[in-house]
């Protein structure tokens, strides 16, 4: 028997070869061209940053950009959450490991995970793109001296009213110049890819009006952590969106885990700036106004990439026959930020050393002070001022001419309350041409023998639009 040589071929199973190529190639992903491709993306990440902070008055806090599992584990370890977490194993019974691996998953679900590359060159460019394909975006009201003069190292939060699920596109395109927003944003948008996103662009998921108690403090904390590290955030005190067109009675809890263990002498300041925003087509109104019985926080339509995907390319297509006709005015208005050292000093009505209770009526007339500037701020637009006059006038018909002279005389009552009013191109003419059209191309109001009449089946349509401003004619 001859011996083998060294370049004497050796036979392999098929199936041996694939597994040796695929180990190979996972070696080589793993050890050689991963390296790369992170220092790559971290490089572009890192130059994004520094683009950000050349130009944002609110810089970017390096707790924003901290990676997402060094701020899940810094979390876990919080005092609060362990205790927590001995809390739920005395109450449910359940063994210590079963509990920590309970609220690892609550912090993986409510951590962000914000990429400014991603934001800067995909957020608020298609945040941009959608809302101006939509509307014609305008800003309303803004301070721009107060808001240029806010403390660089300031926790500064949004808060706002919540008309539209565009109101997270529309206020991070306005914002885009002056802030990187981190929004509280329901479970709605827990979808395959749409999640990701939201992730990326430093939004944090929350599960409204839940009931878990375990769930609740790693929520608070996380919230606490952010807004003691300056992380700019956005907030929507109303727990979902307004289904009637008024303003909804505000939930506190999110701003409650934002300031209610606030020291003036320890803390960095926690600035708020009141944001109002209006349309004069608000995309889901129909959805909305049929699901008027429904639960703050229940879901009242289900939302997907293929429906999404769908609207937008119905409006190309529009777009492209030359028929699309934007859905009106979009706009925000961005009002006189309020300082909470300073509120605090004026009120005498700090947190520190208060009992739970008397920490909570704080955190309310706060809120409510607050929610009363938002309402100031929403934007009077040409719809709701048209709606406004059709809905007054009941059954009887209106013609142009009559039209026109009542909405000069809400104009001016309006003007009188110190209200916010866009009238397009500052012609009030247009402006009620403007709304007039709107509600007859969607068939709200219809023309008969000169006369301008609301339809029948429209008249709790009219209603909603009406209401976004009525809080306004009672100040």
């Amino acid at each position: 028997m001859e011996a083998a040589t060294l370049f004497e071929p050796v036979i392999l199973p098929f199936w041996l070869v694939v597994l040796l190529v695929l180990f190979g190639a996972i070696g080589l992903l793993d050890r050689i061209i991963g390296p790369s491709l992170r220092w790559f993306f971290q490089r572009k990440a890192n130059r994004a940053i520094e683009e950000l902070n050349t130009r944002l008055h609110l810089r970017i806090q390096p707790f924003k950009t901290t990676r997402r599992q060094t701020l899940i584990d810094q979390l876990m370890l919080d005092p609060i959450v362990v205790k927590a977490i001995e809390a739920h194993v005395e109450e449910a019974g359940v063994p210590r490991d079963v509990a920590m691996a309970k609220a690892e998953r609550y912090a993986r679900e409510i951590v962000p995970a914000f990429n400014a590359y991603a934001y800067s060159r995909l957020g608020t460019r298609l945040a941009r793109w959608i809302s101006t394909f939509i509307y014609r975006v305008r800003l309303g009201f803004h301070d721009d001296d107060a808001i240029s003069s806010i403390d660089p190292e300031a926790t500064v939060v949004f808060v706002m009213n919540h008309r539209s699920n565009m109101d997270y596109v529309l206020v991070t395109y306005l914002a885009s110049a002056s802030a990187t927003l981190s929004y509280a944003v329901g479970e709605w948008a827990r979808v395959w890819l749409l999640q990701n996103l939201i992730r990326a662009m430093g939004a944090y998921f929350i599960r409204r009006d839940s009931g878990n108690v375990l769930y609740r403090r790693v929520l608070a904390r996380y919230v606490a952590m952010a807004s003691r590290s300056g992380v700019t955030q956005a907030i929507f005190p109303e727990g979902g969106l307004s289904r009637d067109g008024l303003l909804r009675e505000p939930k506190f809890g999110l701003l409650g885990y934002m300031i209610s263990d606030f020291d003036p002498d320890q803390h960095r300041d926690v600035v708020f700036v009141p944001v109002g925003v209006n349309y004069d087509r608000v995309l889901e109104d129909r959805v909305l106004l049929s699901a008027r019985e429904a639960k703050i926080g229940e879901r009242t339509f289900k939302f997907g990439l293929f429906e999404a995907a769908g609207f937008v390319f119905n409006l190309i297509m529009l777009r492209i026959r030359g028929r699309l006709y934007r859905y009106g005015y979009a706009c925000a208005s961005f009002g006189t930020p309020v300082s909470l050292k300073q509120w605090c000093a004026e009120q005498g009505a700090g947190f520190a050393g208060k009992s739970e209770k008397r920490i909570f009526a704080t955190v309310e007339k706060f809120g409510r002070a607050l929610m009363h500037d938002v309402g100031q701020m929403v934007p009077v637009l040409p719809v709701a001022l048209v709606a406004t006059i059709f809905e007054e006038a009941g059954q009887a018909g209106l013609s142009q001419l009559e039209l026109k002279s009542k909405v000069y005389h809400l104009l001016q009552q309006l003007e009188a309350n110190g209200s916010h009013i866009h009238v397009p191109r500052a012609d009030r003419d247009y402006a009620v041409t403007t709304g007039l059209r709107m509600l007859t191309m969607r068939h709200i109001v219809a023309l008969e023998a000169g006369v301008y009449r609301v339809a029948d089946n429209q008249k709790e349509l009219l209603t909603y639009y009406a209401n976004s401003i009525r809080h306004l004619r009672h100040n």
